[in-house]
């Protein structure tokens, strides 16, 4: 069991250690992605980045992810929407309402730390775990459009056939994960204490990195 996302992002910078020295890009999807993303660029001295993935739930079952987008503006679809048969009206009003609040996040953000551009970058996305994996998807892919020198997935949890997703995606260069749990009921069921995070608290991490720059 993980403490908290700090304790398990804590743990997760031993195993990215190699990397220190390198000044790499590490970015944490919000909101909880952040505070683990901020424990490993402390401790491999990298940049701290926010990169902004918005899940795509299925109709009347928002839980249930049929993808993901990211600040690109394009959909990033799972297998789950091809089944599902989702329509594209659905696929675009929804897409819309999200990269919307995206932008919004963004604004909030941004007006503390800009955007870092991943160019020529080894890049580190880190979230809090992954269970489907859509949001992660997107985001190695929007990442990759940026065309980054590498990059690493890093994550305290995930079942086994979501990280299987993950390593056989051409894009990505490493895999890290503390634990890949024989029975996975969900990312929260790894740590102890698994609160909501606020954007204040994001805003506080982005603020206390850009002292350091």
């Amino acid at each position: 069991m993980f403490a908290n996302r700090q304790d398990a992002g804590r743990r997760l910078a031993r195993l990215l250690y190699s990397y220190r020295g390198q000044h790499p890009l590490v970015m944490g999807l919000p909101r909880g992605g952040v505070v683990v993303a901020a424990e490993v660029a402390r401790a491999i001295e990298g940049e701290l980045d926010v990169l902004f993935i918005k899940k795509l739930g299925a109709p009347g079952n928002p839980e249930l992810a049929i993808g993901a987008i990211g600040e690109n503006g394009k959909p990033c679809l799972n297998d789950v929407a091809r089944m599902s048969g989702v329509s594209d009206d659905y696929v675009s009003g929804l897409a819309s309402r999200k990269l919307e609040e995206i932008r919004k996040q963004a604004l909030l953000y941004r007006a503390v730390k800009k955007k870092s551009t991943p160019a020529g970058r080894r890049c580190i996305l880190v979230d809090d775990g992954l269970a489907t994996g859509a949001t992660m998807i997107a985001a190695i892919r929007t990442v990759h459009a940026e065309r980054p020198a590498s990059i690493v997935v890093a994550v305290p949890v995930s079942p086994d056939d979501t990280l299987a997703s993950i390593r056989e995606m051409a894009e990505v260069t490493d895999v890290i994960c503390l634990q890949v749990p024989s029975w996975f009921s969900g990312v929260s069921q790894v740590y102890n204490d698994f609160d909501q995070v606020e954007d204040k608290t994001v805003v506080e991490l982005l603020k206390q990195f850009a002292a350091l720059t």
